[in-house]
């Protein structure tokens, strides 16, 4: 038996750009993606805080340090500019190890700005 669980997570931060005309995905700041430790095109689940919306994607590394989360194509219909988006990765483990696991996680203030830096629950240094 395999366990799925979340992996890394971006929590609270706002959607600076929804742009229809562009294949679809969710463009975020490198840095962003390194600090909690999401790969380039890996499969994430968006959870629209603000209109409740949730779709599955997957992560286009943008610029780095520009603070950008895009929503693009089809998936642009779920969101606007200022919407608060939560932004996980899942790992598939066995029990055992599922057990053990403590998920990176990073916290974002109203300027998409890293406020807080955890595994599990455990804070680290931005």
């Amino acid at each position: 038996m395999l366990i799925e669980m979340v992996k890394s997570k971006i929590h609270r931060a706002r959607l600076t750009h929804c742009d229809l005309d562009y294949e679809g995905s969710l463009e975020i700041d490198a840095a962003y993606l390194e600090k909690c430790g999401i790969l380039p095109y890996e499969k994430i689940l968006v959870v629209n805080a603000t209109n409740g919306e949730r779709l599955e994607t997957y992560a286009i590394p943008g610029d780095r340090g520009s603070g950008v989360f895009r929503l693009n194509g089809a998936a642009a219909h779920k969101g606007k500019p200022g919407d608060i988006v939560t932004i996980m990765a899942f790992a598939v483990m066995p029990p055992g190890e599922a057990a053990e696991h403590l998920p990176d996680v990073i916290v974002l203030n109203e300027r998409n700005e890293v406020v807080a830096r955890r595994k599990g629950r455990k804070n680290l240094p931005l």
